[in-house]
């Protein structure tokens, strides 16, 4: 059995990734259990399959909700995969932005995630298989100026993973990293939010923010065919730990990885310096 036939659960599957990848999921005969702050907004996905899809209410802010939440799960046959793809974008250079702001942006893209990894893996152990699927961005390879805590709970995202791999690949559970450029989601209008303390001295970082909003709609990537290359990713021989997504997303993080190493090499005999002689 493929992974895409199994038991899904989606965090923010009311839209963008979240509903492309559900109704992927669907498309090859697997369930899925779907959540949302609003579970109304799931009416139209449940309509695809009334029989294969749950609907759940789910703040991943919220531990008490997030275990009631596994617990109907369980009931409806488990979890076999878990995606985080729930979170938000926001928009506020260092000095602008608030302690409030901060904490919230860590709070729903990094700890939601850690909170809902660390109570669905009990169950994948013991049945000795399992995928947890962590949507980042290519903001979690590369960070932008004006973007510096949206790539910071981008960054913490992929090192837990990373870290994580290593932990539970031996109980059978994988773990990928998916790393999609600009996607055309909803996410650069509903889901992107911009600090509410600009500063005059950083006028270029609300421009940029004009920009940002003004791009929704005309992104290159297709979220259908990116839920697909996830589920094709799960199902190869040897999955990646990262699935960049987007030619655009290939660009900037070849880009990135590139101008890292170039600049390791050019301070390596600085680098390796700071040893001690040899005896």
């Amino acid at each position: 059995m493929e992974w895409g036939e199994k038991n899904w659960f989606i965090t923010g599957a009311s839209s963008g990734f979240g509903k492309a990848i559900a109704t992927a999921v669907l498309a090859r005969g697997g369930r899925v259990i779907a959540t949302a702050r609003n579970p109304a907004s799931l009416a139209s996905l449940a309509a695809v399959a009334p029989d294969r899809v749950l609907t759940v209410q789910l703040d991943i802010r919220d531990p008490v909700g997030m275990a009631a939440a596994l617990d109907q799960a369980e009931v409806f046959g488990g979890v076999d995969v878990l995606v985080n793809n729930a979170g938000y974008g926001f928009l506020g250079g260092v000095e602008e932005s608030d302690d409030d702001e901060i904490a919230a942006q860590m709070d729903v893209n990094f700890f939601g995630p850690l909170r809902l990894i660390r109570a669905a893996l009990p169950a994948m152990r013991a049945r000795g298989s399992g995928f947890v699927v962590n949507i980042s961005s290519i903001a979690g390879v590369r960070a932008f100026p004006g973007a510096a805590f949206y790539s910071a709970s981008k960054f913490a995202l992929e090192a837990l993973s990373e870290a994580l791999a290593g932990e539970v690949g031996r109980f059978g559970i994988g773990v990928l990293i998916v790393e999609p450029g600009y996607f055309r989601t909803d996410f650069s209008g509903r889901s992107l939010m911009v600090t509410g303390s600009p500063h005059p001295d950083y006028g270029f970082l609300a421009r940029q923010r004009d920009t940002a909003q003004a791009a929704d709609g005309a992104q290159i990537g297709d979220p259908a065919r990116g839920a697909v290359a996830i589920i094709d990713a799960m199902n190869a021989k040897t999955s990646p730990g990262r699935l960049v997504m987007g030619s655009d997303a290939y660009a900037i993080v070849k880009d990135s990885l590139d101008a890292r190493r170039i600049e390791l090499e050019d301070w390596r005999a600085l680098t390796e310096g700071t040893d001690f002689p040899p005896a």
